[in-house]
């Protein structure tokens, strides 16, 4: 006859409300915070908050690093009224991009790349 064994004790799996997940997520793609540091002090793996964002809020959450966009007819159309005043234009394929002063560098960059394509 073999032996058994029976762990017992608080099972592993955790459950986790919406509410909880969404302030991990937050924390996590704060301004400077990284998701790693975030994710080890929930005792979670970073890809479990990835997965998270995605299941909560797909692929286009504004928390994941998106900026609203402005989309106009036609290119020539005068921005409105509450947005500042451009520092550049740039037109790529009968696109025009309107880029305040303030953008990160590494957001112009992804949307030039992605209208260049």
């Amino acid at each position: 006859m073999g032996q058994v064994t029976v762990y017992s004790g608080v099972e592993r799996r955790r459950r986790w409300s919406d509410e909880q997940k969404r302030a991990l997520i937050d924390a996590a793609f704060a301004p400077d915070a990284i998701v790693a540091e975030v994710a080890r002090a929930a005792d979670v793996r970073p890809s479990q908050i990835y997965r998270w964002r995605r299941d909560l809020y797909g692929t286009g959450h504004a928390g994941a690093g998106f900026a609203p966009v402005v989309v106009s007819a036609d290119a020539r159309d005068v921005a409105p009224a509450s947005l500042p005043p451009p520092a550049m234009l740039v037109e790529i394929g009968g696109s025009v991009v309107r880029i305040a002063a303030d953008a990160p560098a590494k957001l112009v960059t992804a949307v030039l790349r992605s209208l260049a394509r």
